[in-house]
């Protein structure tokens, strides 16, 4: 049974994953593009958890974490650098 919910997990994540790409080509202004990034990462973060989990080495989730924090701290730079008036092509 966990080997299907894994399987299906992991089938889930990267329709997700295929999806958010296509939004990161396409996005029409450089924050989609950023909120893209972020749900690419968050998303590698679930593909980390997962696969820890399936495959019992739960020293991935120490990986999974580093991951999360950077990711949450470029997008903390990335919105201080739009609240500073940086170019946005949306304008």
């Amino acid at each position: 049974m966990i080997d299907i919910i894994t399987a299906l997990s992991f089938a889930i994540l990267s329709i997700a994953l295929v999806i958010t790409f296509v939004r990161l080509v396409r996005g029409p202004s450089l924050p989609d593009r950023v909120v893209a990034l972020e749900l690419m990462a968050s998303l590698t973060v679930g593909f980390i958890g997962v696969h820890a989990v399936s495959s019992e080495r739960f020293s991935f989730l120490d990986v999974a974490m580093v991951l999360a924090l950077t990711a949450f701290l470029a997008a903390v730079g990335f919105a201080r650098y739009l609240e500073k008036g940086g170019l946005r092509s949306d304008d």
